[in-house]
């Protein structure tokens, strides 16, 4: 009976903590929206769609080549957890791979692109599943030592200003950039001098990276969020600071992830417009904006739709061969 009842009880402190979660989630994306629509009425339209009529087709084209680099650069991820695991698929199958996971991860959020395709992916190619979480760890470590190592600095350094009514305030910003900073050295020190290399979490074996693979971690991890800032800055006027636009990026990411909403879509263009619109007109931050999205995250897409297709059906044509020779 008493193991009935504990049971019960953990079920149901479970069931609250989901209620709990999504409430939160709810809350965080209605004061998204109120401060949004706050933000944007009374915005003048037809300045923002002549704002993205004077884009050249010379600027569209390099925004294209910034996004193929940032791209390439994410791609090389997987690369990396190729090399921490040891697996044997080709880097020709390793590289479209991590770009359709990365544009699916963009436009419909990390457990569909950056988890489920990749799992889906992987295993279709022959890698185990435990493998798979290595690589995604290895990955997903990437991105966010990079982000901690980029946030860590401009926060310390008060590269960015928070508006007054900001709760955080420059204070606060300047103790989380530190905060930053420490756990990426943390990283690199445990991965240079620990004498434990292999822990068991969850059924999963965690291996720490040479010193060599973490500082790769941490330099292409910030390479790619300053590719993704340098586009936000190619499409706003001229003499915006750009470690100003990289700051106020890595903010908004950061709020998208916690309201859980994919693509960061109206969070992103909340932060934005509350951070920049004292130095930017408003119609001129939502149009770069929009040009974001549609360079960085809607013609990826597209792409990897294509690609994608192709991808499964090499996957089956590699298992019927497999096949064939047993």
């Amino acid at each position: 009976m008493q193991s009935n009842s504990k049971k019960a009880s953990a079920k149901l402190r479970s069931a609250w903590g989901r209620w709990l979660k999504h409430g939160v989630t709810l809350l965080l994306f209605m004061v998204v929206a109120i401060l949004l629509f706050s933000l944007v009425q009374n915005m003048d339209w037809q300045a923002v769609i002549e704002t993205l009529r004077g884009y050249s087709p010379a600027l569209v084209m390099m925004g294209l080549g910034i996004t193929a680099a940032s791209f390439a650069v994410f791609s090389s991820y997987d690369l990396l957890g190729k090399f921490y695991t040891g697996h044997e698929l080709p880097i020709k199958q390793v590289l479209p791979l991590a770009f359709v996971c990365y544009a699916f991860n963009l436009n419909l959020g990390a457990w569909v692109g950056g988890i489920a395709l990749r799992y889906r992916l992987y295993t279709k190619f022959g890698l185990k599943v435990a493998t798979v979480t290595r690589v995604l760890s290895v990955s997903l470590t990437t991105n966010w030592l990079g982000y901690m190592l980029l946030a860590g600095t401009l926060f310390t350094l008060r590269l960015i200003e928070l508006p007054e009514h900001w709760q955080v305030g420059t204070l606060g910003l300047q103790v989380i950039g530190a905060g930053l900073l420490l756990v990426c050295l943390f990283y690199l020190s445990a991965c240079c001098y620990s004498r434990r290399r292999t822990w068991q979490w969850r059924g999963h074996e965690i291996v720490l990276p040479s010193l060599r693979l973490a500082l790769l971690q941490m330099l292409l991890g910030a390479i790619n969020w300053s590719l993704m800032a340098a586009l936000v800055y190619l499409l706003l006027p001229q003499g915006v600071f750009y470690p100003t636009i990289l700051g106020i990026l890595l903010v908004s990411s950061i709020a998208g992830v916690v309201t859980h909403i994919p693509a960061g879509l109206g969070v992103l263009e909340a932060v934005f417009i509350a951070l920049l619109q004292h130095q930017v007109a408003k119609s001129e931050i939502l149009a770069a904006l929009i040009g974001y999205r549609a360079l960085y995250f809607l013609f990826p897409l597209a792409l990897a739709c294509m690609v994608y297709l192709l991808l499964e059906r090499w996957s089956k044509k590699q298992q019927r061969e497999s096949e064939s020779r047993h």
